[in-house]
């Protein structure tokens, strides 16, 4: 039988959401904060924070933000510093930033371009996770989520090192799994499928591209953000208490 504790209810919980000020991260953020959470927003533009946290604060939910480039390791350590200093603790991380700033073929990635794909969706995840894993520790346990994608399980044309990235970022999600579970400390992986956002807006100005996804997804829709917000906010939650090292797909059954 479930337990009085194992609620959808994340009151008294700090979520820190990076990317959170569009698409799929400004869902989670909306979510979490929905579900009783201080929710620390950041992005790399400090305008956009502020007019999140603008909008959160009107619908009458705890939330704080702080501008950072992730991708940048003084940036990264610095936004993290000012979580544990404001928030006094972590409870929730949420790694969403991610990049993608070049498509195409493999041979055809520049060396600069591949490793700026790296520095955001791998090593700015790895970095700030073990950052907040004391005070993750020290709070009891938490929950880490990588935002990955299904193009960590299965490549794409055009996508290989983006692909590449986002397989490296689950691997070392099991990983953390492994290390950090005798801790109480949680990490688990979402990997979105074809979600209509701004990141990939390049993707729907192709229409029959656009038709041929939905004929391809069983759900027969494209996804929202939203559709990977509620999988985050569970997984942040003793809902999720013996979930950890997974890996979950949010694809509409695309890879079934």
């Amino acid at each position: 039988m479930p337990t009085n504790s194992m609620q959808l209810d994340l009151t008294g919980r700090t979520a820190l959401v990076t990317g959170s000020t569009r698409g799929i991260g400004r869902a989670i953020a909306w979510a979490m904060a929905r579900a009783g959470a201080h929710v620390v927003v950041s992005s790399r533009k400090a305008d956009a924070v502020e007019s999140t946290l603008l909008a959160m604060r009107e619908a009458g939910l705890s939330a704080s933000g702080f501008a950072a480039n992730v991708g940048r390791p003084d940036e990264a350590r610095a936004l993290l510093a000012h979580v544990l200093e404001d928030a006094g603790g972590i409870d929730i991380l949420v790694n969403n930033a991610g990049v993608n700033p070049v498509h195409g073929p493999v041979a055809s990635m520049t060396p600069e371009a591949f490793d700026k794909i790296f520095a955001v969706n791998v090593k700015a995840a790895w970095s700030i996770a073990v950052g907040a894993l004391p005070s993750l520790k020290a709070r009891g346990g938490g929950s880490v989520i990588n935002v990955s994608s299904i193009a960590g399980l299965a490549a794409e044309a055009d996508l290989g090192v983006y692909s590449a990235s986002k397989s490296a970022l689950i691997m070392m999600t099991r990983a953390m799994a492994r290390e950090w579970g005798p801790e109480g400390v949680r990490v688990n992986a979402i990997c979105p499928g074809y979600i209509k956002t701004d990141f990939s807006a390049a993707l729907w100005h192709d229409e029959k591209f656009a038709q041929r996804v939905i004929e391809a997804t069983p759900l027969r829709r494209i996804g929202t953000p939203d559709d990977v917000a509620g999988l985050a906010v569970f997984l942040a939650s003793d809902l999720a208490a013996f979930c950890t090292g997974g890996a979950y797909l949010v694809d509409g059954g695309y890879l079934a």
